[in-house]
């Protein structure tokens, strides 16, 4: 055969012996044919020469096959001594893991035993014999699972406890507390090699368990049953995790709202495992999700509360608050808003509902109003007219009384015609007193609201009713008084008029006094007599029309009209009356006068608003804009309606007039502002009195009114603010009647 490209007579695999064999038996071949070859000539010696190269050849290759046997038996010798140290160090390595008070086991990068001591699986007697080496990793849970020895948890079986072992075991650090029988404990750790295989530990851990029950019960002091029974008994659950994010406190209700189970709270466990805990159906709503949670937990620095809600299965509705603690734990409060919610949703049902019935009902009644409105307008109208048409024939019917009287002489038929012609005067008084009701009912009324000095009205009245007082021997007295008014100067006459009559009228003996006070931002008229008195049930049906006191008293002591005009007038002038009196003891009325310069409080009058002012409103709130419009059309304003600030430009722009207020909303939308808005107004219309109207209580926006000179109307409006703002708008611009 051939060997590096030259003939080679032995095979190089074969043993040395079996070479020097063969060599041997080649050499011995070689000699006989040339011995006995049948040719004795020149071939012959040079095949003797070729023997002898040959035999030189055996013997280099005889010397290199020695050579080589002695590095074979010198390798043979290290190999030996190798293998006897190895031997040894496993033999230590053994004795090392031996002397260890810990199991010891060690698996390959393929899950296969390697080794292990003694310790390793003792807690498991009936286990401990099949551990050899070469058994899987799994083999060995799965004995293990079988073992009476081990303390399956509630619940959960042999397989079971093995699929959720097999499962721990591929995560990188595994530590965990495996309990066996007779209330033993054993701590099962496991750590990776740089090879990829798996040193098991087992360590048994009893005493440190017994110890930890014992000094927890020694700690479980008064202080410490209170925090727990706090816990047990909250409403909400609660769960307390330390700076490494594990469980260190907790009540049932936590596991009975996360609808997890019992025994995954325990003492130590994870928090991003109790989240991963939560199927499918929990649903993270307003306010964080899944992932922004862990990362809220997993913050080492400060952490901001966090509060959310989770949806449970479609229906439950939980409020999840988070807050950190101090030494960098935090603790989880989750609560049962379910119901609170589902409030919430039938409350904005019902919201709805009910405004649109408002809406309906508000559309109802403004026709209702109209309607009414229009009825007594007609009303109104027809007493107005029948009023003048029955005094003219009434004042013929007077005179020509009259010119019999003077005709005829002193006897029966004059007093018949004296009668008729008071009965005449009565019916007068009666159509006056009509139309008077007339007047403050219906919308055509005007009063001319101005500043008087209230004695200039007072002390002409006492000195025309003094005649009638001193008839029935009464004193009349005056208190005068130096105050300044803002009235309509003929119905206040009016009003004192009637007071005074009925006072003289119901007085039979003793005194009438009238005067005046201050009050507040008022000045109070009050009339007081030392008449008969009113019961305190009657004090209500006075002022209802053709109401006497006296029912005995004739026709000509009154009609029972007066104290109704009073209430109507001071209704219209907003001017308050109130009465006090004492059956046999007289009575006293008063009337509520505000001064000049100062604003009353208390009811304004519809009627204070002069008739045909023009205002501009601008309200992006439909709904808002047309309830302003309706209560300023019912105190007869003329209302220009716009929607945006461009809207109101444009139809300035177009009417070419300049409107008495301006009621401008704050917000109207695309950036705009009221302010802005009236800026803009004012460019264009000049200086018309503005009031803005606006939700917010803003306190910058109130002064920054106050430095422009306009009104803050706050939403919702007050309707007494409301007119004294048109009230005040109209004396800057007067308004033609």
């Amino acid at each position: 055969m051939k060997q590096d490209g030259a003939l080679s007579l032995v095979n190089p695999a074969d043993s040395l012996e079996r070479q020097n064999e063969k060599l041997l038996r080649i050499a011995d071949a070689l000699m006989q044919r040339v011995e006995y070859g049948a040719e004795q000539s020149s071939a012959a010696y040079a095949q003797f020469e070729r023997a002898a190269l040959l035999e030189k050849h055996v013997r280099e290759r005889t010397l290199e096959l020695e050579r080589t046997l002695d590095l074979l038996h010198a390798s043979n010798a290290q190999l030996a001594q190798a293998n006897q140290e190895t031997e040894s160090a496993r033999r230590d390595l053994a004795n090392a893991i031996e002397t260890l008070s810990e199991g010891f086991a060690l698996f390959d990068a393929r899950d296969v035993l390697i080794m292990c001591n003694s310790r390793f699986c003792r807690a498991f007697p009936d286990t401990a014999q099949e551990l050899a080496p070469g058994l899987p990793f799994a083999g060995y849970v799965e004995r293990v699972s079988r073992s009476e020895h081990l303390a399956l948890p509630e619940g959960q079986g042999p397989g079971e406890w093995a699929a959720r072992r097999l499962k721990r075991h591929a995560e990188k650090h595994v530590m965990f507390n495996v309990r066996i029988s007779h209330d033993r404990w054993l701590q099962v750790s496991e750590h990776r090699t740089s090879d990829g295989g798996t040193v098991v530990v087992q360590t048994d851990v009893t005493d440190l368990i017994r110890l930890e029950r014992a000094e927890r019960e020694k700690l479980k002091d008064t202080q410490a049953r209170m925090i727990r029974a706090t816990l047990d008994h909250l409403n909400q659950g609660v769960g307390i995790f330390d700076e490494n994010r594990q469980l260190v406190g907790w009540n049932d209700k936590m596991g009975a709202l996360l609808s997890l189970p019992a025994r995954r709270f325990v003492l130590g466990a994870r928090f991003a495992g109790l989240i991963n805990l939560l199927d499918e159906e929990t649903i993270f709503t307003r306010g964080a999700t899944r992932d922004e949670l862990l990362d809220w937990a997993r913050n080492q620095g400060v952490r901001r509360p966090l509060k959310f809600e989770i949806l449970r299965r479609g229906s439950r509705v939980l409020q999840i608050f988070c807050a950190g603690m101090p030494d960098r734990g935090f603790v989880i409060s989750v609560t049962d808003v379910t119901a609170e919610r589902e409030a919430e949703r039938k409350l904005y049902e019902m919201n709805e509902i009910l405004e649109q019935r408002v809406r309906e009902r508000t559309l109802e009644l403004e026709d209702a109003l109209s309607a009414a409105e229009r009825a007594n307008a007609s009303k109104s109208r027809f007493v107005a007219a029948a009023s003048h048409d029955l005094l003219q024939p009434l004042s013929a019917a007077k005179l020509y009384v009259t010119s019999l009287s003077d005709n005829m002489d002193k006897g029966m038929q004059s007093s018949v015609l004296e009668k008729a012609g008071s009965a005449l005067d009565s019916v007068g008084q009666i159509i006056d007193a009509l139309l008077d009701i007339s007047k403050l009912d219906g919308d055509g009324l005007q009063l001319s609201i101005r500043t008087v000095a209230l004695n200039d009205i007072l002390k002409p009245l006492v000195g025309e009713m003094e005649v009638l007082a001193a008839q029935k021997g009464l004193s009349l007295k005056l208190v005068e008084t130096s105050a300044i008014v803002k009235t309509d100067p003929a119905y206040l006459r009016r009003i004192v008029q009637n007071l005074l009559a009925n006072a003289i009228r119901y007085t039979h003996q003793g005194k009438v006094l009238v005067g005046a006070r201050q009050d507040g931002d008022g000045v109070r008229i009050e009339i007081w007599d030392t008449g008969i008195g009113i019961a305190a049930e009657d004090q209500t049906a006075i002022f209802e029309e053709f109401q006497r006191l006296d029912l005995n008293a004739s026709r000509n002591e009154g009609l029972g009209l007066g104290l109704a005009i009073v209430e109507r007038a001071c209704a219209r002038l907003g001017h308050p009356l109130t009465l006090c009196s004492e059956l046999g003891r007289g009575s006293a009325f008063k009337v509520t006068v505000p001064k000049a310069g100062a604003r009353i409080a208390g009811r304004a009058g519809l009627t204070s608003v002069p008739k045909g002012l023009i205002v501009l409103l601008v309200e992006n709130d439909p709904h808002m804009r047309r309830a302003i419009s309706i209560m300023l059309e019912s105190w007869r304003a003329n209302v220009i309606e716009a929607e945006n600030a461009p809207e109101a430009l444009s139809l300035m722009a177009d009417l070419e007039i300049t409107p008495d207020a301006l009621m401008l909303d704050y917000q109207l939308g695309s950036g705009t502002t009221g302010i802005g808005l009236f800026q803009a107004l004012s460019d264009q219309l000049g200086t018309v009195p503005c009031a803005i109207i606006s939700a917010t209580r803003d306190l910058d926006l109130r002064a920054r009114c106050d430095v422009l000179g306009l009104e803050f109307l706050a939403k919702p409006l007050d309707r007494h603010q409301l007119e004294a703002f048109l009230v005040s708008a109209a004396e800057t611009t007067p308004v033609d009647g």
